[in-house]
């Protein structure tokens, strides 16, 4: 993160970027995108923003990997200050249902997440205390997930509509999408775009436009959609490999 903060800043000369720390090191920031319940780090996040004068009239956001679902909780859950575009660089909304990869490789904790969801992912005390269940989406399970999840079934208003969510969530000028063509670590990479497994089964992925949450137009994205604030954009590469040349090209003009 401090790289991308780093080619934002010389190329948009007087920018102003905030890098997102929840922890007071970075040893405490990578544990707690594991361990820390994301409904707690969200809430960290808009006291974060709301405290910084040089955000008050408003930011652009933007979230890689699971940051991308995050920062839409806090557009969801925060109008202010306002949220103008929101880009996702390969969050995955409508959550994961495989955890083939980890980032970075840490294979001890990649290979106990496994376990542990197997196990029971949406049992009180996984869901409270390991971040990757809290949006893990068995599409084999919708029931369990809706009622067990405690923080993706709420911000896709799995269990009744929130009509603030979805207000504030309109509220966003572009709501940009990055998916990796190519990513091994996201299963399904379609979550990407808001697409997931067609409901029962593990093998066929729909859409957005084919999800109840878009026909039913739960969160507002159907309407979004109509009015050209959805923005789907596709890159070549695995999960968060990208060049400076298509961030640059691509990404940097939403932050101006």
């Amino acid at each position: 993160m401090g790289y991308i903060k780093k080619i934002v800043e010389n190329k948009i000369p007087g920018i102003y970027v905030l890098s997102l720390k929840i922890g007071s090191n970075l040893i405490q920031d990578m544990e707690n995108s594991f361990f820390m319940n994301a409904n707690d780090q969200v809430r960290e996040v808009c006291g974060q923003l709301a405290k910084d004068p040089r955000l008050k009239g408003g930011y652009n956001a933007m979230g890689f990997s699971q940051g991308g679902q995050f920062l839409r909780a806090v557009a969801q859950r925060c109008p202010s200050p306002p949220m103008f575009n929101l880009i996702s660089i390969g969050g995955q909304h409508q959550g994961v249902y495989g955890f083939p990869r980890c980032p970075g490789e840490s294979s001890h904790i990649c290979d106990w997440i496994r376990k542990t969801l197997d196990l029971g992912a949406y049992t009180q005390a996984v869901q409270e205390h390991l971040v990757q269940a809290e949006y893990w989406h068995d599409p084999l399970k919708e029931e369990d997930y809706r009622k067990n999840s405690i923080f993706l079934a709420d911000i896709n208003q799995e269990r009744g509509i929130n009509e603030t969510y979805k207000k504030n969530l309109m509220a966003l000028k572009k709501f940009v999408m990055v998916k990796f063509l190519n990513d091994t670590m996201v299963d399904p990479p379609i979550s990407e775009w808001f697409g997931f497994y067609k409901s029962g089964q593990a093998k066929e992925t729909i859409p957005l436009k084919e999800t109840s949450l878009y026909i039913e137009d739960r969160l507002g994205l159907q309407e979004m959609d109509k009015a050209g604030k959805l923005v789907f954009l596709g890159v070549k590469g695995d999960h968060l490999h990208f060049s400076e040349e298509w961030f640059y090209s691509t990404i940097l003009p939403f932050l101006q």
